[in-house]
């Protein structure tokens, strides 16, 4: 096929019902580019010989079969057919109509060769199959003849044959699948099976259903039906998919991708004409004569004359390099998609970013548009269409429109658009869900530039790769450190790279990767590290050393032996008593499942705090219903009676993987499930003074641990007792304190992105209550308000309360998926073993000699495990890590021996290596915390080993 014109695309766009979008899904290495490529060579915008050729095809064979229609393909020779192409074929040369060889040629069916018909039953009478017969034989046959017995008198036949044109050189190629390949593209082309394929199967941007408009219409937990009625109408734009003057322009742009200047069409380099050749003509040969005159000035005595000539030569230099530094710079386009209406270039419309509420349309003027002078609406602008592309592989292709359907790069939106939008004509259309990618970004790195005066182009530059990488995340510390996070180590070197040479392009210093851990606690071990029943010199030896530690606890602080902490605050004004529980595993992974279902409760319960309703959808609500009977299945038993109907906060950030229960005898504060309970006629329940400060104290706790500060995963803290004893003064503050802190919820929502964020977003609550307090001019005691100190007091009582049980740490842990041959199995279980691995599952590959090894690693060992794993097995084996789940590290990071088999095993030192010590160390030494750890001991005995002499 040729190369199809601009114009004939263009006039293609506005066919809707013709126009099909397709998406190609593989894993790494499994032919999606190769399948790109052959389709992309069929329209003559690439080569068809380097179809496949750059990413190196996978020697794979697949059966798809869906609604009665066969496809086979394999990469490695760039064949892929469907079954009515045979079927063409064979009812030609058989007489047999195509209809009846659609329905037979793949099923239990026979072709009776004396009776020249086809017969059911073909396993049970022990035939070929009529699609073996007919086609896959013909594949085999042909196979055999090019690649195992190269026989090339039969592999002529078969191209004079099939009418095939096979150059003389693909004929005489030394590798015979060169010449399979090029016989089996001609003969069986991707691109015509796909394109039949894509026509029959998939539906056109026409053919969208309601229940998927209103899926895409509902943002989040809120139902269609909740919608303003101005939304509710911008449905049927949906429906008709309609290209009219009057039809909303409704376009969602899904990401943001980087392209040099040098790309865009307004850039290429194109043919002069008669007259610029002339022009340029005149221009160089008044440059030369300007040249020769300075020259013969130069030789003349009087040699003022020259500075003309020399500062015409600067501005020409300086006007170079700006336009050289014009060339290299980045631009950024938006891969987008119209849904309805027609996009024209320099056409005003609506930005509306991913948390844009259609409601707030409503104060709008009716009737307005993009240009017109409205007020400020958040997540809300307006700007122009600057540019409209076409998307033909590498390059660009200007247009002025593209009508409804059609997928389309959007220039001149980065300055509205940091990664997904929706842009419309209408302010009344609702924001699409942004995309949710499955890598998550777990590996940071501290960034900075070689020159400190260079931080400028660093921070453009970090900018740039988080607007242009929708899987990479850029964030600011607290000590004002740049900080990238990447999905793993190939992706942080990708990035790391980028912000080299395209983005910054600046030398630049990173970090050592900064692995992320969890801090949890477990139930009291059962045996010791040798692995033995803990008796009874165990059990006293740890009662004594309990009492040790009891005497470490400040004043205020009293811990039993259950492990109950009960913390008074500096006024003496209230007392907490929590206790730590470690939670099941099933309920820790529900709540990391169900992030999105928790925070629409707790936005539901700030709704009914503020006196507001919120409508969910009904979905969502079921949803949460099945999330609430499965947390009931999985916490069964005596100490979990009606815990989850006491469920008083999720934490970190309102929404994490912790539980704050109310065991307070007599207080009865509103359900965090008011969402399901609002139809139920219920008592009405109250809210005690300073509630949110307990809730404010418990997030905090939470979000850094006191083993090595980082975030909790896992516990449950139960609140068994809160006294208060309020004086009048403050009393009279509640009000106050309690109405500063009910923002605190939205502002945790709206900093979820970050640890950091969310420190200051509590500490802001803190200093809300604390200015309220000062203004009343009352209760403000030397330790300053209230609602601070039992802030204070809470968080302290929750990490006492950690450290009273057994603690451990949490990696993050890979799945990593290993490809190998038999002979290079061991070393690929001794890499594993060296990093912490541990093999989950092997298995042969069918019809390979090859085994897929399943494993699981740490994030923290996983740093130049491809390129050792690689080495030691020269090439022959090759992982695939992605990011799996949570893991406990079993070893006790703060062990000491105490038995006397202990001694015997560890000595009384015990200075083995702790793995979990290593990492806890690791992670207080980066943040400037105190590491316990002695440098030199007996040093009056230490020697040197040489020999005296």
């Amino acid at each position: 096929m040729g190369h199809t014109s601009l114009e004939k695309i263009i006039a293609l766009q506005k066919k809707t019902p013709h126009i099909r979008n397709l998406c190609i899904l593989a894993h790494v290495d499994h032919g999606k580019t190769t399948l790109a490529d052959c389709l992309v060579a069929s329209n003559g915008i690439i080569s068809s010989r380097l179809a496949g050729k750059v990413s190196g095809p996978t020697e794979n064979y697949q059966l798809l079969k869906a609604n009665n229609s066969l496809k086979m393909f394999s990469f490695i020779i760039f064949f892929y057919y469907c079954i009515h192409q045979f079927a063409e074929m064979y009812s030609q040369k058989m007489g047999i109509r195509s209809s009846v060889l659609l329905k037979t040629l793949w099923g239990d069916f026979y072709l009776n060769a004396k009776a020249k018909k086809i017969m059911k039953g073909a396993q049970s009478k022990g035939k070929k199959p009529l699609f073996v017969q007919l086609v896959l034989d013909n594949i085999w046959s042909m196979y055999d003849a090019v690649v195992t017995r190269r026989d090339k008198e039969k592999v002529e036949k078969m191209v004079t044959s099939l009418g095939l044109k096979v150059m003389s050189r693909d004929l005489r190629h030394s590798d015979p699948k060169v010449l399979l390949s090029a016989i089996c593209s001609q003969w069986l082309p991707v691109s015509q099976a796909v394109l039949s394929m894509v026509c029959e199967k998939l539906p056109s941007p026409a053919e969208i259903s309601a229940e998927r408009v209103e899926k895409l219409m509902s943002v989040g937990a809120r139902r269609f039906d909740s919608l303003p009625e101005q939304t509710q109408e911008l449905k049927k734009a949906f429906l008709d998919c309609s290209a009219d003057e009057t039809a909303p322009v409704i376009v969602f742009v899904s990401k943001m991708f980087a392209v040099d200047s040098k790309a865009l069409p307004q850039n290429k380099q194109r043919p002069l004409t008669q007259e610029e050749i002339a022009q340029r003509r005149e221009q160089a040969r008044q440059r030369h004569a300007e040249r020769q005159a300075a020259n013969q000035s130069a030789e003349s005595p009087g040699a003022g004359c020259i500075a003309t000539p020399i500062n015409r030569c600067i501005t020409e230099a300086l006007s170079v390099k700006t336009a050289v530094e014009e060339d290299n710079k980045e631009h950024f386009v938006a891969f987008a998609r119209v849904y309805s209406g027609v996009l024209r270039k320099g056409q005003k419309v609506f930005v509306l970013g991913p948390k844009y509420d259609p409601s707030l349309a409503l104060r709008l003027p009716e009737g307005c548009s993009a240009a017109d002078v409205l007020p400020s609406v958040p997540h809300m602008a307006c700007c122009t269409v600057d540019s409209l592309y076409l998307l033909m592989g590498r390059e660009l292709e200007e247009l002025d429109e593209v009508p409804t359907g059609n997928v389309l790069g959007i220039g001149g939106m980065e300055e509205f658009i940091l990664k997904s939008a929706t842009i419309s004509t209408s302010p009344s259309c609702p924001p699409f869900t942004p995309l949710n990618f499955e890598a998550t970004p777990i590996v940071r790195v501290a960034v900075e530039p070689k020159h400190p005066s260079e931080m400028p182009k660093l921070v453009r530059g970090m900018r740039l790769l988080n607007q242009a990488d929708p899987c990479a995340e850029v964030l600011i510390q607290e000590t004002g450190e740049h900080v990238l996070v990447t999905a793993g180590e190939v992706h942080l070197q990708r990035c790391l790279d980028d912000l080299r040479e395209r983005f910054a392009k600046i030398e630049i210093s990173a970090s050592k990767p900064i692995i992320p851990f969890r801090e949890t606690v477990i139930r009291p071990p059962k045996v010791d590290m040798v692995n033995e029943d803990m008796g009874k010199q165990q059990k006293v030896a740890v009662i004594h050393q309990v009492k040790e530690e009891q005497t470490k606890y400040p004043e205020g602080v009293q811990v039993d032996s259950t492990g109950l902490v009960t913390l008074t605050t500096p006024n003496k004004m209230a007392t907490v008593g929590v206790r730590a529980i470690p939670l099941p595993e099933e309920v820790t992974r529900l709540l990391e499942d169900n992030v999105e279902l928790i925070r629409t409760m707790e936005q539901f319960s700030l709704f009914a705090w503020e006196d507001k309703t919120l409508d969910i959808n009904q979905k969502i609500l079921e949803n949460i219903q099945e999330f609430k009977v499965k947390l009931e299945s999985n916490l069964q038993g005596r100490k979990w009676r009606g815990a989850v109907e006491r469920i008083w906060a999720f934490g970190p950030r309102r929404c994490g993987p912790n539980i704050l229960l109310n065991s307070v005898e007599g207080y009865r504060r509103p359900s965090v499930w008011q969402c399901l309970e609002r139809e139920k006629e219920t008592e009405k329940a109250e809210i005690r003074d300073f509630d949110n400060s307990i809730a404010s104290g418990f997030q905090l706790a939470t979000l850094s641990g006191p083993m090595c500060e980082e975030p909790l995963m896992g516990v449950c803290f139960s609140v068994e007792t809160w006294d208060m004893k309020l004086s009048a003064p403050l009393a009279q503050q509640d009000s106050i304190d309690e109405d500063s802190q009910t923002a605190e919820p939205n502002i945790d929502n709206q900093n979820e992105s970050s640890d950091t964020h969310e420190t200051n977003a509590s500490s802001a609550s803190s200093n809300r209550s604390r200015s309220g307090a000062e203004a009343t001019g009352s209760s403000v005691d030397c330790y300053g308000p209230f609602s601070g100190q039992l802030i204070a007091a809470m968080k302290e009582a929750c990490r006492y309360a950690f450290q009273a049980k057994p603690q451990r740490l949490m990696a993050a842990m890979y799945t990593c998926e290993i490809m190998a041959t038999a002979e290079v199995l061991g070393r690929v279980y001794a890499v594993l073993s060296k990093r912490e691995g541990r093999v989950l599952q092997e298995e042969m590959k069918e019809g390979t000699d090859m085994f897929i090894i399943k494993a699981v690693l740490p994030v923290a060992e996983s740093f130049g495990f491809a390129d050792e794993i690689r080495k030691r097995t020269s090439g022959l084996a090759s992982p695939q890590l992605v990011f799996s789940h949570w893991e406990v590290i079993s070893s006790d990071p703060f062990w000491v021996p105490t038995t006397e088999e202990e001694y015997l095993h560890f000595g009384e030192k015990a200075d083995s290596s702790n793995q979990a010590l290593k990492y806890m160390n690791a992670v207080r030494r980066r943040k400037g915390l105190y590491v316990e750890e002695k440098i030199v001991e007996h040093a009056e005995k230490q020697r040197t080993l040489s020999k005296n002499k």
